[in-house]
Formats: structure tokens, C-alpha cells, sequence
């Protein structure tokens, strides 16, 4: 039973996580060593229940989704204006999914293993909180979606790319992209969500397809794993509308003060031994 209630913990951090810029991956790593010392859940695991999180980004945004898809799948057989913002954001989110797919493969070993060391985790939290707040204070708040262009949407890709590591964080990454780009917060906020579906959903499926054929990858089993992804689903909902309505009116000073106020006590937990780096 214990196996059930740490991944309801972790389905509850996991949707409390995703969509703020303050790393799900690294939470879900910190609170599992906690909850099964020295075991930690698997990159498995957290790309599997990030398909509930994920499925909530597409039920909130579906109208825009259908959207895209439809004007972009029309455009390409000349039956709609390939000049629309829509269609234009349809292959910005293709040609910005490209990277991570790249380094997810070229790293994986790294993904599994090595990145996922706490100390590593412990450092991106503070560097990365540091870079996104200088991005959110540096940024011109000027653009919107519509004034993206090819090589800022690659540039978006590439900040995704780097949530590989655990303590970066796939929206802080995007939308500090966004804000260094000069687009607004909740345009960055946006495009972060729409953008992390294709890559979500691919990691998921492909660590389903993994985890089929190497059943000691799964710590807690597909019951617990599948309670964890439902769990992060509904509650996700709440998260994403919830801060969509934030960053409206604020900054992002809390979410970098907090990663750096738990970076350092992360530090401190691994330097008195009552977390194990790997």
C-alpha cells in the first residue's frame, strides 16, 4: 500500500509543478528519495505521469489546438492562407519540438543515469532560477505570438531541450527564452504549454514503450504509476489555469526565489547525508 500513497504524493507534486517554472522533474526526484530512500522513481516514471499533466494542457487549451491543426492541415493542401498566425504557430511548434528530440535520444544514457544526480539537481535549480529572473526583469514585454519568427521558435526548442536536466524545468526554460526574446509573460506562458505537447506526450509514449520490455525500471509498478498519472491530470487543470490568470499582473521573483531557497537546502541535505545523490 505504501507504494500507492507515495505515488498519489507524486502525482500531487508532479501537477503542482509542471507548469511553474520551478522544475517538476527535480521535485519528484527530491520527494521520492525522500519517500524510498536510496530508490529513486525512474526517468520512467516521471515521463509516464508527465502524460497526465500534459493531458490536461491539452483538454484546457483544446479549441486552440483544434485550431492550429485544422488551419495548419488545410494550409497544406493550399486550402487556407499559409500566411495565418495559426498555421505559422502550427510549424513553429513542429520545427521547436525538433531539438529535445534530438538531445532526448543522443543523451538518453545521461537522462537515465548521471543527470540525475541531486547535486546536479541542486545547482540548476539556483542557476537556472537566477537566469530566469534576469530574464523576467530584462525582458521588453513587447511581443506576442504572432511576432515570432523562425529562428526564435529553434531558440524556444533549445531552451526546452535543456529541461532534460533535472532542477531546470521545460516552462522555465521556455519561457525564459520568451522573456530574453522580449515577449510578454503570458505569451511565453502560452507557447511554453503549447509547445511542451508534442515533446510530453513522445517522451511518455516512448518510456511506456521502454519500461514494456524492462519491467526493473519500474519502482512502483504500473498500478501506483497510473494512479500518479490521473492524480496529476485533474489537479493540473487547476495549476494551469491558476497561473496563466498570475502571470497576467506578476513576475516570477517567487518562483526564483524558491528555487534558490530550495537548492540550498537541497545542498544541505546532501552535504549532512539525509539525501543520497544517486
Amino acid at each position: 500500500m505504501y507504494d500507492w500513497l507515495v505515488a498519489a504524493v507524486l502525482g500531487i507534486v508532479q501537477a503542482l509543478t509542471e507548469f511553474l517554472p520551478i522544475s517538476s522533474s527535480a521535485h519528484v526526484r527530491i520527494v521520492g528519495e525522500l519517500m524510498l530512500p536510496g530508490s529513486d522513481p525512474g526517468a520512467f516514471f516521471t515521463a509516464i505521469i508527465q502524460i497526465g499533466t500534459e493531458a490536461a494542457v491539452v483538454v484546457y487549451f483544446w479549441r486552440d489546438i483544434v485550431t492550429i491543426i485544422s488551419k495548419w492541415c488545410k494550409a497544406l493542401v493550399g486550402k487556407h492562407d499559409r500566411r495565418d498566425p495559426e498555421v505559422r504557430l502550427g510549424w513553429l511548434i513542429i520545427v521547436g519540438s525538433i531539438p529535445i528530440v534530438i538531445i532526448g535520444l543522443l543523451f538518453q544514457d545521461y537522462i537515465e543515469g548521471a543527470l540525475r544526480s541531486l547535486w546536479i539537481t541542486a545547482t540548476m535549480l539556483i542557476v537556472f532560477g537566477l537566469i530566469i529572473g534576469i530574464a523576467d526583469w530584462a525582458g521588453k514585454r513587447e511581443r506576442t505570438l504572432e511576432d515570432m519568427n523562425w529562428g526564435q521558435g529553434i531558440l524556444f526548442g533549445f531552451a526546452q531541450a535543456l529541461a532534460v536536466i533535472p532542477g531546470v524545468s521545460r516552462s522555465g526554460g521556455t519561457i525564459m527564452a520568451g522573456r530574453f526574446m522580449g515577449f510578454d509573460r503570458p505569451a511565453a506562458a502560452r507557447y511554453s504549454f503549447l509547445l511542451a505537447i508534442p515533446a510530453v506526450v513522445g517522451s511518455g509514449l516512448y518510456g511506456v514503450a521502454q519500461t514494456l520490455g524492462r519491467s526493473e525500471a519500474m519502482v512502483l509498478g504500473w498500478g501506483p504509476t497510473i494512479l500518479a498519472t490521473v492524480i496529476s491530470f485533474a489537479l493540473g487543470l487547476v495549476v494551469i489555469h491558476w497561473f496563466l490568470k498570475y502571470v497576467e499582473t506578476k513576475s516570477f521573483a517567487i518562483f526564483v526565489w524558491y528555487r534558490v531557497a530550495l537548492g540550498i537546502v537541497l545542498y544541505i541535505l546532501l552535504g549532512t547525508g539525509v539525501l543520497a545523490a544517486v
